[in-house]
């Protein structure tokens, strides 16, 4: 596509570096920007600087409708394109190329897999603080060391304070750092959990806020069903967030609301084990 078939919009006085954010998220959403001159000019603009000094929260405020719009893969890969993601989200960028094992696919790159999972999360029209939990909730696996690759020791530890540091960088609200961090710490989890392991699905579902913060584990069921789709396995339903409603249905069955008796009323509905000792 020509510049004669898609004009430079008139973005009077937005400062240069906006006006580049602005521009890819103008061509994330063109159906057809390929061959277009408007990638290499914006990494001349990027690479001269033109970042400098813009406040973090106006670069979020451009970001956020690539984010929310129909390919937010697409944003991503215009910003590394043109070195616009390495400045701002440096900690995103430095996922590309880093190995992670998958069930659906052997294994997959880290960062194309945020590309994955991001337009599955476009595709169920999540709102924007799961697709903001899925942007960051793997940042602690970048720097894993190379000889435990593609295996990620404690990047819990590590990612808990990058979330923090992106978040307060970008003015997020509190709710979308707590989903977040949830997602860190939980998501893999949920992946795993199992029905011959009622005791633990009790206590998981507890440490989700399940009982008592709905809203925030529905939208957790959301990232961990965008997770799972984004290793290849976009067209298979999400096994493991029904396991859990059934699991929380059947606890919202009973009165006792004591960690055994849910464990035994889960343990009934799933026709399994009252309790198991190990941790989900």
């Amino acid at each position: 596509m020509s510049d004669s078939s898609f004009p430079t919009p008139d973005f009077g006085q937005t400062h240069p570096g906006l006006a580049i954010l602005r521009m890819a998220v103008l061509l994330a959403d063109s159906e057809d920007a390929t061959g277009d001159d408007a990638p290499g000019l914006m990494a001349e603009q990027i690479e001269a600087g033109c970042l400098g000094g813009v406040a973090y929260a106006d670069i979020w405020t451009e970001l956020e409708p690539g984010l929310m719009g129909r390919a937010p893969s697409r944003l991503l890969r215009i910003l590394r394109g043109c070195g616009a993601l390495e400045q701002i989200l440096p900690e995103v960028d430095a996922l590309f190329g880093v190995p992670q094992i998958s069930d659906g696919l052997g294994e997959v790159d880290l960062g194309e897999h945020l590309l994955a999972a991001l337009d599955e999360a476009a595709a169920l029209d999540a709102p924007l603080s799961v697709r903001f939990a899925l942007l960051t909730m793997n940042v602690g696996k970048y720097d894993s060391p190379r000889e435990h690759l593609p295996v990620h020791y404690k990047h819990i530890e590590r990612g808990a304070p990058r979330i923090e540091g992106i978040a307060e960088r970008f003015g997020a609200p509190d709710d979308w750092r707590e989903l977040a961090l949830l997602a860190l710490a939980e998501c893999e989890r949920v992946h795993r959990a199992s029905q011959v392991r009622a005791g633990p699905v009790a206590l998981m579902l507890e440490r989700l806020g399940a009982f008592d913060a709905r809203e925030r584990f529905d939208r957790l069921m959301m990232v961990c069903a965008c997770d799972f789709r984004g290793h290849g396995n976009g067209d298979k339903t999400y096994a493991k967030a029904a396991l859990l409603a059934d699991a929380l249905a059947a606890c919202a069955a009973i009165e006792d609301t004591s960690a055994e008796a849910r464990a035994a009323a889960i343990a009934a509905a799933f026709r399994s084990q009252r309790w198991s000792s190990e941790t989900a």
